[in-house]
């Protein structure tokens, strides 16, 4: 006999938040000092350094800590009337702004919390950024100023929508919390009903650590049922789109490269030896330049997240990365970084090949010279 649906009516959403991110590849870095510093002249409200607020920093911290800056308040208008939602801004050094749209919730049933997340999803908008995150993010760039290190056209954006409950009308535990609630509208925005095997899949990555906590997770969505206030679970996935963000931007950047990687070597091999020599060293200079810039900057998106003690965190972390793809991302990275590696290497030997023949041909001429020298006198 199924069971009586009755009680999820019931279950009411006491205090919560719905956040919206928007994430912009902005530049190749942000000195974050700068940062603080000009947003403190230009803006005058203060900012502050991101760390995650209830685990040691001897188990989870961030390799750089990000800086986190204030927006104010904004008026999103909703089908059911407007909404004040608090906009933050936060600054990673490998170059990515995160900006965070916060409405805060209360006294709402379980059906009408899963209707106005859905309903802000559309009032923010879809990928690509509507004007809202534009401006939102001009302010961003305006109030750092020379902080973005080679600053680049924001081309490249994720987004992400997180429900978050702090508390609900009554007591209840983790594990009869996705029993008691239909999840399904929330997690996946889905007005329809899903299949068996879909239900399935969406809430196949849930965690819990206390018996009155939980994290689910989708590719684009996550509920966070955290009654302590808790936000480094929050945090973590954001942490986790940014680095998607960046490796993206690295997978892009190095498709269009290696076309015309290719096209400079074979143009190169086509001119005369001794300019050509100085050609290909100076091609397997560019390429080597770009490595390991984008090594560097690679490595810093991988670090950005040091997990080591906290097992809780490290398994929302590690399936968040899984389920954004990041490792598949930063592989295919590695890869074309590879193949320009060797293309450099190949580079390289070429160019101190042609020396070579170009010095043979030199001396030879030279001891032809000496020889019919010899001959006249």
């Amino acid at each position: 006999m199924a069971a009586d649906p009755t009680p999820a009516a019931l279950l009411d959403v006491a205090a919560g938040t719905i956040i919206a991110y928007r994430l912009f590849d902005v530049a190749y870095a942000i000195d974050l000092g700068i940062a603080e510093q000009t947003w403190a002249r230009t803006v005058r409200t203060q900012s502050s350094r991101g760390r995650l607020t209830t685990t040691p920093a001897k188990a989870v911290a961030f390799d750089v800590p990000p800086v986190a800056l204030g927006l104010g308040t904004i008026e999103l208008p909703l089908p059911d009337g407007p909404v004040h939602a608090i906009v933050t801004a936060r600054l990673y050094d490998f170059g990515v702004v995160s900006i965070a749209l916060r409405v805060s919730v209360a006294n709402l049933s379980w059906t009408a919390f899963s209707q106005q997340l859905n309903a802000i999803d559309l009032a923010v908008g879809l990928a690509p950024a509507t004007g809202l995150w534009i401006e939102l993010l001009d302010r961003v760039r305006k109030g750092v100023g020379d902080a973005l290190v080679r600053p680049v056209p924001s081309t490249l954006e994720e987004d992400y929508l997180i429900g978050v409950v702090s508390e609900f009308s009554e007591k209840i535990a983790a594990e009869t919390l996705v029993e008691r609630l239909d999840m399904v509208p929330l997690l996946s925005g889905e007005q329809r009903p899903l299949s068996e095997g879909a239900r399935r899949d969406l809430l196949r990555h849930r965690y819990s650590y206390y018996t009155d906590d939980l994290v689910v997770l989708t590719w684009d969505r996550a509920f966070v049922y955290e009654p302590r206030g808790d936000s480094d679970v929050i945090d973590v996935i954001e942490v986790a789109n940014a680095q998607l963000l960046e490796m993206r931007y690295y997978d892009e950047l190095l498709d269009s490269e290696l076309p015309r990687m290719y096209d400079l070597v074979e143009a190169t091999r086509r001119r005369w030896a001794l300019p050509g020599a100085r050609r290909f060293a100076d091609l397997a200079r560019r390429l080597y330049t770009m490595v390991a810039e984008v090594t560097e900057l690679t490595e810093k998106v991988d670090n950005a997240l040091q997990v080591t003690e906290d097992v809780y965190l490290a398994r929302i972390y590690a399936a968040a990365l899984e389920l954004f793809r990041v490792p598949t991302v930063s592989a295919a990275v590695d890869r074309k970084l590879s193949i320009i590696r060797d293309t450099y290497t190949a580079l390289y030997d070429e160019a101190h090949a042609s020396r070579s023949e170009v010095l043979e041909v030199i001396i030879t001429v030279m001891i032809a010279v000496e020889i019919v020298l010899a001959l006249i006198h």
